[in-house]
């Protein structure tokens, strides 16, 4: 691939607190072809209209009720005309700069379908504070039963595929992005390659890290994901995953490798 336009989505509701931060990573990217798009859930709180203060900044805006984040990231793909696609939450914002850059060479110089890095947790309101980073570089497909995934903020993929492969799976209300990855990497083998940075900053307190309920709800989803794709586990390898995170955490003595689920 020569031309690479990479489209990023930003999916948004209520996000008037953080969504500045989100754009102005994006739109001060080095990288010249990037297609910019946000999808916002009909906010109430002025998102859309500082969104539209952007002006042409952003390539499509798009405001109106939908079906969940995941019909609403679906939405954005199907806008997108870009040749690479990769989602930045309204919460988190790109590591520093040339993060796209980076991105795009590699699928320029390799014959990949995708792109997988690191993420850190900062704090929400010392943005500067990381309060855990987790390492994508340990990832196999084999660990996709215990319910581990690379960090999905940071993949990046051909377009196309999701025209082949299929969409997120809107009936999932928490982990239809581990079980679109596992569908990908793990089902159809598509080729990745991990790149060694962090792709972006991610204010704590998304959906799947709240509460004890929505651990109960997301490993749900994820043994669904795994039995629906023919990945035996059982709920003593899911659960096991949280010791695992607390051997992970007391041996490193700081918060690098601490597992993303």
């Amino acid at each position: 691939m020569s031309n690479i336009t990479v489209s990023v989505i930003t999916v948004s509701y209520n996000s008037v607190r953080t969504i500045s931060d989100t754009i102005k990573s994006v739109l001060t990217q080095t990288y010249p072809d990037i297609e910019y798009i946000i999808i916002d859930g009909s906010s109430s709180d002025g998102s859309i209209e500082l969104v539209k203060s952007f002006g042409n900044s952003i390539s499509k805006f798009v405001s109106e009720p939908d079906n969940g984040i995941y019909g609403a990231i679906n939405k954005g793909i199907r806008l997108a005309t870009g040749d690479i696609v990769g989602i930045l939450n309204s919460d988190d914002f790109f590591y520093d700069n040339n993060v796209i850059e980076r991105v795009a060479r590699l699928f320029r110089e390799n014959e990949i379908d995708a792109v997988f890095g690191d993420a850190q947790f900062v704090n929400q309101i010392n943005t500067s504070k990381i309060v855990r980073y987790y390492s994508s570089g340990s990832f196999n497909t084999n660990k996709f039963k215990y319910g581990f995934m690379p960090a999905h903020p940071s993949f990046y993929v051909k377009r196309a595929l999701f025209e082949k492969l299929g969409y997120y799976k809107t009936d999932y209300k928490i982990a239809a992005d581990f079980e679109l990855l596992l569908r990908f990497l793990y089902i159809n083998r598509i080729k990745y390659k991990y790149l060694e940075m962090p792709f972006l900053s991610m204010r704590m307190g998304g959906v799947s890290n709240k509460s004890i309920h929505s651990k109960y709800i997301l490993n749900k989803e994820i043994y669904r994901a795994c039995k629906e794709n023919g990945i035996q586990t059982n709920y003593f390898l899911l659960y096991f995953k949280y010791i695992i995170k607390m051997f992970e955490f007391f041996g490193n003595h700081n918060t690098r490798n601490y597992p993303f689920q």
